[in-house]
């Protein structure tokens, strides 16, 4: 959900292969998707790394919003083989972000996709198909027919892996700091209050919100810094099979990964935008995988209420910035389906904002936000 590139929020979400091939003639929409479909063919057919790939099977492969899509095809050999084409038009994204983080995560042990062939002068690189099962999809499933042991074993899966991904060394990674956490917290005022909402804030809230954020930021640069992704959560996490790669999750969505506060991606996965668990569940795997953490001499504190305190301050920083951050993504990118998942972000803000005195003010521009009319119909 980083929010540097022109539209942030959740880069890959993966969708099922359709039934049939339609074909390349399905995909154009005219201008320049038409040239970057066309440019996509012919980087195809120079058999890149000595792949063979049939252009004529490529197919939407995810929604995305940024300007990056992602593609899947069909090799020529051997023909049930599929891989998925990014392309990230020149000029608008920058691969090699991408292809540095896919390296790192790699050499580190995590199930990140391969690069078997990429071109930074045309933005397209061909990865490994880690297919269409998101860990949304499958814990929505699952939870859904009551079976919650398949649950906690996919979540456990996705904290070891986050320990280890914590644990690798990346010194050339941009830092998370102050100047970039403090513009997401200003997405919350602009775009979620004066836009979607439409109310003013007057100059004493105006006030005690800049003393939150202060009070905020102070907590998250505190933080040990460690190697964040930024959007590990259920629909960045592939399911994959028994014998592919690492094991789970496949890990997608990582090219704004950044050093920062060691609570960031773990909030990220269990206060989740698109799925929300109890608060004891929350607090179980938080548990776990601080216990994994320390065992693994990551720098977390030995005081977990210490701890716990950090991941609820970091998660207040994060949801305000998500509210922004959906709020623009409607009323900036036309993407209205983020909307819908105002209620569960907004879900984990008030229970943060009314534990702790240092938000009290926060609490009460919320209960007077809840009076007013949202533009768009929605209620909080």
């Amino acid at each position: 959900m980083a929010d540097f590139p022109p539209a942030p929020a959740d880069r890959t979400q993966p969708v099922p292969p359709p039934e049939t091939q339609a074909g390349v003639e399905s995909l154009g929409a005219g201008g320049a998707a038409d040239a970057r479909i066309q440019a996509i063919c012919t980087w195809l057919a120079t058999a890149p790394a000595g792949l063979h790939a049939d252009a004529t099977t490529l197919q939407p492969a995810s929604s995305d919003a940024s300007f990056r899509r992602y593609f899947r095809v069909h090799m020529q050999k051997p023909p049930a083989t599929t891989l998925i084409v990014m392309d990230a038009p020149p000029g608008r994204e920058d691969i090699e972000p991408f292809l540095r983080v896919a390296t790192l995560l790699r050499a580190g042990g995590l199930s990140a996709p391969k690069i078997l062939a990429s071109s930074v002068e045309r933005g397209l690189v061909l990865l490994s198909d880690f297919g269409s099962t998101t860990y949304l999809k499958a814990l929505q499933g699952a939870r859904a027919e009551g079976d919650l042991s398949r649950c906690d074993a996919l979540m456990r899966d996705a904290l070891t892996a986050l320990v280890r991904l914590q644990g690798i060394g990346a010194p050339d990674l941009p830092l998370y700091d102050a100047s970039r956490l403090r513009a997401e917290l200003e997405l919350f005022p602009q775009w979620y209050v004066a836009r979607h909402v439409g109310a003013e804030l007057s100059v004493a809230e105006r006030n005690a919100l800049q003393g939150i954020f202060d009070a905020l930021l102070a907590n998250n640069l505190a933080q040990p810094c460690v190697l964040v992704h930024r959007d590990y959560h259920s629909r960045n996490l592939m399911v994959l099979e028994a014998d592919q790669e690492l094991g789970n999750p496949g890990v997608l969505d990582f090219q704004d990964a950044v050093r920062g506060p060691i609570t960031y991606d773990l909030v990220s996965l269990l206060r989740d935008a698109y799925i929300s668990w109890p608060e004891e569940q929350q607090l179980d795997w938080a548990i776990r995988w601080w216990e994994q953490a320390r065992k693994a001499g990551l720098p977390v504190d030995s005081d977990f209420s210490v701890f716990y305190r950090d991941f609820e301050w970091m998660g207040l920083q994060r949801h305000l910035k998500v509210l922004g951050i959906f709020a623009r993504l409607f009323y900036r990118d036309g993407k209205a389906d983020y909307l819908a998942e105002l209620p569960t972000v907004m879900g984990y803000v008030r229970p943060v904002a009314a534990r702790y005195r240092e938000f009290t003010p926060l609490l009460r521009l919320l209960d007077r936000l809840q009076g007013l009319a949202v533009q768009t119909a929605y209620t909080f």
